[in-house]
């Protein structure tokens, strides 16, 4: 790529030199793609279980532990508007000064920003003031993640073998599961190991302090990719570029909307087997600890993992589309089963450990080929802007109040009314597939 191209900047060139140049395999692509996807939601699964377990104690002691589990859940919504801000806030720095500088600012900013929580003084340190910064770095968090986008998921699904794109699309999704079983680890560790008093003093500190470490780890790891001659050669043949937001919705406003709620059914599912759970048990169960129950999940992750992973092959035999039409169909009959038996995630032990198992299983099936389902209608020209911004507001759309409207429905009009949220992200994801005309149906 010449000097004179847009993107190649100074400083552009400075992050080639430093990481040398070596030929691209797609085996590192994948690599690549999975460590940085690992990092980012370890991020946001850390702020996620802290709304449930620290926030409410240490940050809302004013409030009853229902209303300061909503409020930090309402602060944790923050993140999601933001991210699509930040999307398009980081594109113009790519145009700008290159793909390498908005990844190494976009990741400093985000484990920066996690980071800063672990040490945030106490409200009855400093009163309101706590909240409004904690609200301030939330929202830092959603700007970085926008920012965080470099485009090798879509490099890697656009050099995959056609008959093998299923399982390529499934690659970027394994970072789910991983980033949740490395948060949930420490969570539970630390629950475990510490009396209450420690934990809320100092112990739920430390997995906010081990994001910086765990982004500047990524960052390497997906640096050693993008900064190189050999990546953007291929971005450069695969026209892989930046382009503004107006242009983007200009051409493809429709594209944008529908594939925000293709991918409905899995990302409203997210944050019911991984936040919303152990919110319920936090406040409701008083024959589990929320320790024992991150174990469970940890366990559920790793069956998440492994669905992902089926995803890809199943895609690759029916067709990506059937595949996402029989997992949200699942996911419909799941959200049935939760209305017509909630008791199932009731005081029951053993009922919510298989609840969780499930829901982690039908996440991974649905979740595993989302990542191809936003920007398959999207051409090479808009695909990089396009699939970022469609996957923000499928983000914000199904998940960002996720936990919030299912733990304020489920505490006003019990919990069979999770199982009737679910249905209509279902419902959502089903009619925007069987009424979407773009490749998707031929893949």
């Amino acid at each position: 790529m010449s000097a004179n191209t847009p993107t190649v900047t100074g400083l552009e060139r400075d992050a080639q030199q430093a990481m040398g140049d070596h030929k691209v395999h797609p085996n590192e692509i994948a690599i690549g793609v999975v460590i940085g996807r690992a990092s980012e939601y370890f991020d946001f699964f850390v702020f996620g279980i802290a709304c449930v377990l620290v926030f409410p104690k240490v940050f809302f002691p004013f409030v009853d532990p229902l209303k300061g589990t909503l409020y930090a859940f309402s602060i944790f919504a923050l993140a999601f508007i933001a991210r699509p801000v930040g999307t398009v806030l980081f594109m113009a720095i790519d145009r700008r000064h290159g793909r390498s500088v908005k990844l190494t600012t976009a990741l400093f900013l985000l484990g920066g920003s996690t980071a800063a929580v672990s040490f945030l003084p106490r409200y009855d340190s400093i009163g309101i003031s706590a909240v409004y910064i904690l609200a301030g770095l939330r929202i830092l968090q959603g700007l970085a993640l926008g920012g965080a986008w470099d485009g090798l998921a879509s490099l890697l699904a656009m050099n995959a073998p056609r008959e093998r794109r299923g399982w390529y699309a499934m690659i970027p999704q394994l970072g789910a599961p991983l980033g949740f079983m490395v948060a949930s680890a420490l969570f539970a560790f630390f629950l475990v190991n510490l009396d209450e008093a420690d934990f809320i003093d100092w112990g739920w500190r430390f997995p906010f302090y081990c994001a910086f470490t765990i982004n500047v780890v990524a960052l390497f790891a997906r640096l050693r990719l993008v900064a190189t001659d050999e990546f953007a050669r291929m971005m450069d043949l695969d026209r892989l570029r930046p382009v503004p937001a107006l242009e983007l919705f200009r051409h493809h406003a429709g594209d944008v909307v529908r594939g925000a709620f293709v991918p409905l059914a899995a990302f409203a599912l997210f944050h019911l087997v991984t936040i919303f759970p152990i919110a319920w048990l936090a406040l409701n169960s008083t024959t589990r600890s929320p320790g024992e129950f991150l174990i469970v999940q940890f366990s559920g992750a790793i069956v998440c993992a492994g669905a992902v992973a089926a995803s890809g092959l199943i895609a690759d035999q029916i067709g990506r589309r059937n595949c996402l039409i029989m997992s949200s169909s699942l996911i419909a009959f799941f959200a049935l089963g939760s209305i017509i038996a909630p008791l199932l995630f009731g005081e029951s032990a053993i009922g919510q450990t298989i609840y969780v198992t499930i829901g982690f299983m039908l996440l991974g099936l649905a979740y595993g080929q989302t990542a191809g389902a936003v920007s398959a209608r999207l051409g090479n020209h808009y695909r990089y802007t396009g699939a970022a911004l469609t996957s923000d507001f499928a983000w914000l759309i199904g998940a960002g109040f996720a936990p919030l409207v299912a733990l304020f429905l489920s505490q006003r009009y019990g919990l069979a009314m999770i199982g009737v949220y679910l249905l209509s992200g279902a419902v959502c994801s089903l009619v925007a597939l069987f009424t979407d005309r773009s490749e998707l149906r031929q893949m």
